[in-house]
């Protein structure tokens, strides 16, 4: 699990595509302290499993799921990338519950000053996702954990204070370009909760049939 606050920006060093396979090598220093193979790192808020490391990359594989899902696969050398390593137990939780699990993506479609800040307005590839997506409620773009700050029918805005504008790859982000969306687990948990309906073949069947009511007088 993460919090959504991004520790540092590291910068991709490596990038081998086969299909829709990946092979990343993502320079970057803080995340680096005590690294081991096999932890979680979110790179843009996709969390990545860490197969290879030296003092200064780690290097994380790319499955067709994630490949098709999110937007690593635009990714080109050089590019910035918001890391993450997974919240240790006893920690502070300083943003909200995030899974590193994309549940799409969207494109910018503005970015504007307004007084000190920032507002990004983003549309979804997928307006289904919107259902989860609640004025004032917790969103996670390119793994940073925001407040929603209104919807529309296709998109919403978010509000970005200078501190983690600066502090972010989301400086290097305009009009026009992929981040990924993570919505917030709670919302989902609760929708499918609530709407989940099992298939009829795993509904336990009623053992009143009408010949156990004939057998027993009640016809």
């Amino acid at each position: 699990m993460f919090t959504g606050l991004i520790e540092e920006v590291g910068q991709m060093k490596g990038i081998t595509k086969q299909g829709e396979a990946m092979l990343l090598v993502i320079g970057a220093a803080r995340v680096m302290d005590g690294v081991k193979l096999g932890d979680s790192i979110s790179v843009n808020g996709v969390c990545l499993t860490v197969t290879a490391f030296d003092r200064a990359t780690f290097s994380a594989d790319v499955m067709p799921e994630t490949y098709r899902k999110s937007s690593l696969h635009q990714l080109r050398l050089g590019e910035k990338v918001n890391l993450e390593r997974a919240m240790q137990a006893g920690a502070r939780f300083g943003g909200h519950i995030v899974q590193g699990h994309i549940d799409g993506t969207g494109q910018i479609v503005s970015r504007e000053n307004d007084a000190n800040a920032v507002v990004f307005t983003v549309r979804l590839n997928d307006t289904g996702m919107l259902r989860y997506v609640i004025p004032k409620g917790s969103i996670t773009i390119d793994g940073i954990s925001l407040t929603v700050a209104d919807t529309t029918a296709s998109s919403f805005t978010v509000s970005i204070i200078p501190h983690t504008l600066s502090e972010t790859a989301l400086q290097h982000k305009h009009a026009g370009d992929t981040v990924n969306i993570e919505c917030d687990v709670i919302g989902k948990y609760v929708d499918h909760l609530l709407h989940f309906r099992q298939p009829e073949s795993a509904q336990p069947k009623s053992k009143l049939t009408t010949s156990f009511l004939m057998e027993n007088g009640f016809l």
